[in-house]
């Protein structure tokens, strides 16, 4: 009701976020003017390098912008990680943002919060040919896909029992029968 955000506020915490990531409430898909908010926010917030890091490479990538959520997880890996890739996190451990870093790697590469499996929603310019198999997406289904140029040529979504499920690809949407596992 109130605009209580402080833009000059780099603080960590991003509760007023949850809309947008863990939640579905918010995406630029289907809500453009509340993501376009959202991002104003984020921007506000700094990128820092903190455990909270990691949820901002998870909030980049529901905001389909796959070059930020990158530059975070540079900036992560760089300023927060010990040589045995477990985050310093101050004075103390965190694991929630070892967790949070690979839940945003797999964010960048599929979504599956928007009643869709989004292919490649976020992916970074800095990856333009990669391969992934064994992402899971809500629903049971698990997805490999694979991609050059930054675009999708070869995917393939099973389920325990084969069914129909919406799938966004290459700036298109189709509907697909699933493999059976």
């Amino acid at each position: 009701m109130v605009d209580r955000d402080d833009p000059k506020d780099q603080h960590r915490h991003l509760s007023h976020m949850i809309a947008l990531y863990p939640g579905h409430q918010i995406s630029p898909l289907t809500t453009p003017k509340l993501a376009a908010a959202a991002e104003v926010s984020l921007t506000a917030r700094g990128d820092g390098r903190t455990w909270s890091s990691a949820w901002k490479i998870n909030l980049w990538a529901r905001l389909l912008d796959g070059d930020h959520a990158h530059e975070i997880v540079g900036v992560w890996i760089r300023g927060s990680v010990l040589p045995n890739l477990f985050n310093k996190g101050g004075r103390a451990f965190q694991i929630d943002a070892n967790f949070g870093y690979t839940a945003g790697v797999c964010e960048m590469l599929l979504q599956s919060h928007a009643g869709e499996i989004h292919l490649l929603p976020a992916l970074p310019k800095a990856w333009p040919s990669g391969k992934v198999t064994g992402l899971r997406a809500r629903g049971g289904f698990i997805v490999d896909i694979e991609w050059q140029g930054g675009q999708v040529i070869k995917y393939r979504v099973a389920s325990a029992e084969p069914r129909e499920v919406k799938v966004r690809i290459n700036d298109g949407t189709r509907t697909i029968k699933s493999q059976e596992l």
